[in-house]
C-alpha cells in the first residue's frame, strides 16, 4: 500500500487586483502528484470590504464585498480546474481519484460571520454560503479537524485568553499531537518524540500569494509562500515527513515558459 499523503494549502488571502495564477500551478501540482486529502487551511478569501481595521480610512473606500467573492470564486476556479479535469481523464480510463478536500475556515473568512452579528440586518443578505467552498468539507472557525492522526486548523489557541500558539514549539508541546495551522506567515517546523519512541511534528505553514500586504514593513513581507506535502506513514497515525514546496518551484514547473 502507498503511502498516504495530504496537500497543504496556507493562507492565501485572495482579494481583488492581486495575481492569481498560481492557484492554477497548485491545482496542476495536485492533478499530477493525487494526493489523499488537500487541506486548505483557511484565509483563502481575504474580504477585505469587510476588515474592521480599515474602515473610515483611505484604503477602505472602493471595496465592495460583491469584489471580494468574485476574486475568491476566479481563485477557486483556477485551483479546481486542473483537479476536475484530471478527474474526468481517469474516469474514461475507468479510474477514480476523489481527494477528501478539507478547509479549516480562517479569520477573514470569519469576517462575514461578525459582520452580521455587528449588523443583524445583514443576516440573509450575506453569509458564508457566498465563499466558492461547495466542493470542500467547511470546518468552523477554529474547530479542530484531524485526519490520519494529524490535527488542522486555521490556528491553534493557548491559555485562558485563547490567543494563537506563538511557535511551532509550542504548538507540539501544548497538544501533544502533530498539528498543522496557518494565520501566521512564516514556515516553522518542530519535531518532538512521545515517551514510546512515536515522532510527531507541528508545522506553521506560512503563506501562499504572491503580492505583499500593505500591513507589513518591507522585511515582514520577505516570508515564505508556498504549499506542503505530507507523506504519511501508514502504520503509526501522526507520524510524517514533510516536503516544502515554494512558490518558485510552482512557478518554474507550471508557470509561462
Amino acid at each position: 500500500m502507498n503511502a498516504r499523503r495530504h496537500f497543504i494549502v496556507p493562507d492565501g488571502q485572495v482579494k481583488d487586483g492581486v495575481p492569481n495564477n498560481h492557484w492554477r500551478w497548485a491545482g496542476e501540482y495536485c492533478a499530477e502528484k493525487k494526493p489523499d486529502v488537500i487541506v486548505n487551511i483557511g484565509d483563502f478569501a481575504d474580504m477585505p470590504s469587510l476588515s474592521s481595521y480599515d474602515k473610515g480610512k483611505k484604503a477602505f473606500e472602493g471595496r465592495r464585498y460583491a469584489k471580494d467573492i468574485k476574486a475568491a470564486r476566479e481563485a477557486m476556479d483556477l485551483f479546481l480546474a486542473p483537479i476536475r479535469r484530471e478527474q474526468q481523464r481517469l474516469k474514461k480510463l475507468k479510474k477514480a481519484w476523489n481527494p477528501r478536500m478539507i478547509l479549516t475556515l480562517g479569520n477573514h473568512e470569519d469576517r462575514i460571520t461578525r459582520a452580521i452579528n455587528d449588523d443583524p440586518k445583514l443576516e440573509g443578505l450575506i453569509g458564508i454560503k457566498d465563499l466558492p467552498y461547495e466542493d470542500w468539507e467547511v470546518f468552523d472557525y477554529l474547530l479542530p479537524v484531524v485526519v490520519d492522526g494529524i490535527a488542522y486548523c486555521h490556528f491553534f489557541t493557548s491559555g485562558v485568553m485563547g490567543r494563537p500558539v506563538a511557535s511551532a514549539r509550542a504548538l507540539t508541546t501544548k497538544k501533544h499531537c502533530s498539528c498543522v495551522m496557518g494565520h501566521v506567515q512564516r514556515k516553522e517546523i518542530d519535531i518532538q518524540y512521545t515517551g514510546d519512541g512515536k515522532r510527531i511534528t507541528s508545522i506553521f505553514a506560512g503563506a501562499f500569494y504572491q503580492h505583499d500586504e500593505d500591513y507589513l514593513n518591507p522585511q515582514g513581507n520577505q516570508h515564505w509562500r508556498g504549499c506542503w506535502m505530507l507523506h504519511l506513514n501508514n502504520n503509526v497515525p501522526g507520524e510524517y515527513d514533510e516536503l516544502p514546496i515554494n512558490m518558485e518551484y510552482f512557478r518554474h514547473k507550471y508557470g509561462p515558459k
